[in-house]
Protein backbone atom coordinates (compact mmCIF):
# COMPACT_ATOMS: atom_id res chain seq x y z
CA UNK A 1 0.00 0.00 0.00
CA UNK A 2 3.14 2.19 0.72
CA UNK A 3 4.19 2.16 -3.36
CA UNK A 4 0.45 3.69 -4.00
CA UNK A 5 0.80 6.65 -1.53
CA UNK A 6 2.31 10.04 -2.49
CA UNK A 7 5.18 11.60 -0.66
CA UNK A 8 5.01 15.04 0.16
CA UNK A 9 1.12 15.77 0.20
CA UNK A 10 -1.12 16.85 2.84
CA UNK A 11 -4.80 16.03 3.07
CA UNK A 12 -7.45 18.29 1.22
CA UNK A 13 -7.56 20.10 -1.77
CA UNK A 14 -4.24 21.10 -3.52
CA UNK A 15 -3.91 21.75 -7.01
CA UNK A 16 -0.63 20.94 -8.51
CA UNK A 17 -1.31 23.17 -11.94
CA UNK A 18 0.62 26.16 -11.89
CA UNK A 19 -1.19 29.45 -13.28
CA UNK A 20 0.42 29.47 -16.76
CA UNK A 21 -2.59 30.14 -18.77
CA UNK A 22 -5.28 31.42 -16.64
CA UNK A 23 -7.13 34.60 -16.82
CA UNK A 24 -8.30 36.44 -13.87
CA UNK A 25 -11.49 38.59 -14.34
CA UNK A 26 -11.34 41.99 -14.93
CA UNK A 27 -11.60 43.54 -11.36
CA UNK A 28 -11.32 46.88 -9.79
CA UNK A 29 -10.80 48.74 -6.42
CA UNK A 30 -13.16 50.40 -4.07
CA UNK A 31 -12.53 52.72 -1.18
CA UNK A 32 -15.04 53.22 1.56
CA UNK A 33 -14.72 55.86 4.34
CA UNK A 34 -16.70 55.50 7.37
CA UNK A 35 -18.50 58.25 10.39
CA UNK A 36 -15.30 57.16 11.91
CA UNK A 37 -12.86 58.28 10.08
CA UNK A 38 -11.62 54.34 9.23
CA UNK A 39 -10.43 53.76 5.46
CA UNK A 40 -10.39 50.31 3.48
CA UNK A 41 -10.86 48.87 -0.01
CA UNK A 42 -12.41 46.28 -1.14
CA UNK A 43 -12.16 45.01 -5.12
CA UNK A 44 -14.82 43.64 -6.68
CA UNK A 45 -15.18 42.28 -10.65
CA UNK A 46 -15.54 45.10 -12.92
CA UNK A 47 -18.99 43.89 -14.24
CA UNK A 48 -20.52 43.72 -10.80
CA UNK A 49 -22.96 46.12 -9.80
CA UNK A 50 -20.63 48.06 -6.52
CA UNK A 51 -22.82 48.93 -3.40
CA UNK A 52 -22.73 52.52 -2.19
CA UNK A 53 -23.00 51.37 1.69
CA UNK A 54 -20.22 48.81 3.33
CA UNK A 55 -19.92 47.42 6.96
CA UNK A 56 -16.64 48.89 8.16
CA UNK A 57 -14.19 46.12 8.93
CA UNK A 58 -13.14 47.78 12.22
CA UNK A 59 -16.03 49.14 14.23
CA UNK A 60 -19.08 47.98 12.21
CA UNK A 61 -20.12 51.44 11.27
CA UNK A 62 -21.62 51.79 7.75
CA UNK A 63 -19.44 53.21 5.19
CA UNK A 64 -20.30 55.42 2.16
CA UNK A 65 -17.71 55.25 -0.82
CA UNK A 66 -15.03 57.63 -1.31
CA UNK A 67 -15.79 58.29 -4.59
CA UNK A 68 -18.61 60.22 -3.23
CA UNK A 69 -21.29 58.13 -5.11
CA UNK A 70 -24.21 58.27 -2.55
CA UNK A 71 -27.02 55.35 -2.25
CA UNK A 72 -30.21 55.71 -3.50
CA UNK A 73 -33.52 56.85 -0.82
CA UNK A 74 -36.20 54.28 -1.49
CA UNK A 75 -39.74 56.06 -1.05
CA UNK A 76 -41.28 54.66 1.59
CA UNK A 77 -44.82 53.91 1.54
CA UNK A 78 -47.01 55.46 4.30
CA UNK A 79 -48.32 53.05 7.16
CA UNK A 80 -51.97 51.57 6.52
CA UNK A 81 -54.54 52.28 9.44
CA UNK A 82 -57.34 50.75 9.68
CA UNK A 83 -58.86 54.10 9.04
CA UNK A 84 -57.52 53.74 5.47
CA UNK A 85 -58.42 50.59 5.07
CA UNK A 86 -62.26 51.32 6.30
CA UNK A 87 -62.20 54.11 3.82
CA UNK A 88 -61.00 52.34 1.07
CA UNK A 89 -64.10 50.19 1.18
CA UNK A 90 -66.73 52.39 2.06
CA UNK A 91 -67.46 56.28 1.71
CA UNK A 92 -68.32 58.84 5.12
CA UNK A 93 -71.89 58.78 4.12
CA UNK A 94 -72.31 55.20 4.56
CA UNK A 95 -70.30 55.37 7.67
CA UNK A 96 -72.54 57.57 8.91
CA UNK A 97 -75.87 55.59 8.04
CA UNK A 98 -74.11 52.31 9.70
CA UNK A 99 -73.63 54.41 12.94
CA UNK A 100 -77.24 55.91 12.82
CA UNK A 101 -78.30 52.50 12.38
CA UNK A 102 -76.61 50.68 14.64
CA UNK A 103 -76.85 53.41 17.55
CA UNK A 104 -81.17 53.17 16.18
CA UNK A 105 -80.72 48.86 17.31
CA UNK A 106 -78.25 49.72 20.71
CA UNK A 107 -80.87 52.33 21.70
CA UNK A 108 -84.28 49.93 20.83
CA UNK A 109 -82.24 47.48 22.75
CA UNK A 110 -82.15 44.66 20.13
CA UNK A 111 -78.48 44.72 19.98
CA UNK A 112 -77.91 42.97 23.15
CA UNK A 113 -76.93 44.83 26.68
CA UNK A 114 -73.69 42.85 27.01
CA UNK A 115 -72.33 43.49 24.22
CA UNK A 116 -71.85 47.87 25.17
CA UNK A 117 -71.97 47.65 29.13
CA UNK A 118 -71.34 51.05 30.57
CA UNK A 119 -69.26 49.48 33.55
CA UNK A 120 -65.75 47.67 33.01
CA UNK A 121 -65.45 44.66 32.42
CA UNK A 122 -64.50 41.94 35.06
CA UNK A 123 -61.44 40.22 34.99
CA UNK A 124 -61.45 36.39 35.18
CA UNK A 125 -59.43 34.83 37.11
CA UNK A 126 -57.88 31.17 35.99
Amino acid sequence: MADRSLRGTGLGAKSFEDEAGVEFAARQEVGYDCSRKHHFTLVFSAEADIPALWECPRCGAESLRSDGERPVLKEEKPVRTHWDMLRERRSIAELEDLLAERLTLLRAGELGSTAFSRTAPSKRTA
